[in-house]
């Protein structure tokens, strides 16, 4: 009987522990359930954004051989694709994607407050790139214009306004074109953003243009360093033409159908065109600037420009020799001489473009890819591209390396942080 009674008391000793562990883990479920419900309603059900590798960044600028290979390989055989969907759905939750991708935690020194920078984006494709070449560029006192092609997929039109939705000083411009290579159509947008950023309140003190492939080799505050230092003048390449870029502008082209990939085509025909208007002198450069806010102001309003606009209308390319040309005549704000040497691109800081032609001969190698003979860099370039002195590069493509973005992203808020520290910091309050 004493056996017995003893048995029944350790199985009650044993039973209650586990009635307790039972009861703990119920009331365990019903938090997790409860919070899971909280989370759902305040966070997307797709928080995915662009990919990240496991990659050391400051190995790869010190060209460590064992990290550079690891990032070929990762280029040749993981590449994940970063879908526009997936930042279309982020950006339905706004306060979401701002504190995800840490936009509310951007601090601004008085310098960068005292100097906003205004930008004029003219993109088409890959909604994560121009996301990251905002976010790597941006500060909450600077303004920021997207041009979108007419022409892009709905998916990515729709990232691009929710950008623009949920950062106030990101707009869309108000007259959009559809951009075909070559054409009027390109400068057209860049003028559209223009004319948009100076009817705005921020009064910016000089403007960029920018593509979907470009990246600042420069932060936010280095960039403002160095534009103060120009004092008024403006950086872009102008050069006087070649006989066969002459072509391009004394000939009138039509735009026609083409078979591949820019379905139109400016083509040049036998007609010759008329002189350009009040005795211009043409000169060559390429379709980016940095341009001070007086000069934009000046050609808003001369009829000069207008004159010269129109006229390049039939022309190849005419934003290779609209702005290159512009900054040439007498008496406009930040004026280059014609009297004085060309500027090529190489001497401008504007854009750093590595042409397949010139490798080994003006700079090293491309480790990427070349596409119609221009280099999309690869990351064992990083370290020649962030020392060579340029603020911007071209081109850049996370299909061909993705890592190099991810490093450049990285050490650019390296650079910001380290600049900032040596000022007087506005932060937002926590």
């Amino acid at each position: 009987m004493n056996t017995r009674c003893s048995l029944l008391r350790l199985r009650r000793k044993q039973f209650i522990p586990s009635l307790l562990s039972l009861l703990s883990i119920c009331v365990l479920l019903l938090i997790y359930t409860k919070y899971s419900y909280i989370n759902n309603s305040f966070f997307p059900p797709d928080i995915q954004t662009f990919h990240r590798y496991n990659i050391n960044c400051s190995a790869i600028y010190d060209m460590d051989p064992v990290e550079v290979g690891k990032s070929l390989i990762i280029r040749t055989k993981n590449v994940v694709e970063d879908r526009d969907e997936s930042l279309v759905n982020f950006t339905s939750h706004c306060s979401t994607f701002l504190q995800f991708r840490g936009y509310n935690d951007v601090c601004v020194s008085e310098e960068e407050r005292d100097f906003p920078l205004a930008y004029s984006l003219v993109v088409h494709k890959s909604a994560w790139m121009v996301e990251r070449l905002i976010r790597v560029l941006y500060s909450p006192t600077n303004i920021y214009c997207i041009h979108y092609d007419q022409k892009s997929s709905a998916h990515f039109i729709s990232a691009m306004e929710g950008l623009a939705r949920c950062l106030p000083n990101v707009f869309i411009a108000s007259k959009r074109e559809s951009v075909f290579y070559a054409s009027i159509s390109r400068l057209k947008a860049d003028l559209n953003c223009l004319s948009d950023l100076l009817g705005s309140e921020v009064k910016w003190k000089y403007v960029i243009n920018l593509c979907g492939q470009d990246f600042p080799l420069r932060s936010n505050i280095e960039l403002v360093s160095e534009l103060k230092r120009l004092n008024g003048a403006n950086m872009l390449e102008t050069s006087r033409p070649s006989q066969s870029k002459k072509q391009r502008f004394t000939f009138h082209h039509e735009l026609r159908d083409a078979s591949f990939e820019y379905q139109k085509l400016p083509v040049k025909t036998h007609q010759t065109k008329s002189p350009p208007p009040h005795g211009m002198e043409v000169f060559s450069g390429n379709a980016y600037f940095v341009l001070s806010r007086e000069f934009v102001v000046h050609f808003e309003s001369s009829a000069v420009v207008k004159d010269f606009l129109n006229w390049s209308e039939d022309t190849y390319s005419p934003d290779e020799h609209f702005w290159a040309t512009l900054v040439r005549l007498p008496g406009v704000p930040g004026e280059v001489s014609r009297s004085q040497p060309d500027i090529t691109d190489l001497m401008s800081k504007t854009r750093l473009v590595k042409w397949q032609y010139l490798e080994e001969k003006l700079y090293p190698p491309c480790t990427g890819q070349h596409v119609r003979s221009v280099c999309i860099f690869g990351a064992a370039e990083m370290r020649w591209l962030l020392n060579y002195g340029h603020w911007f590069a071209n081109k850049f493509d996370p299909k061909v390396d993705p890592i190099l973005i991810q490093c450049l992203e990285e050490k650019l808020q390296e650079k910001q942080k380290l600049f900032q520290l040596h000022g007087s910091l506005n932060c937002p309050k926590g």
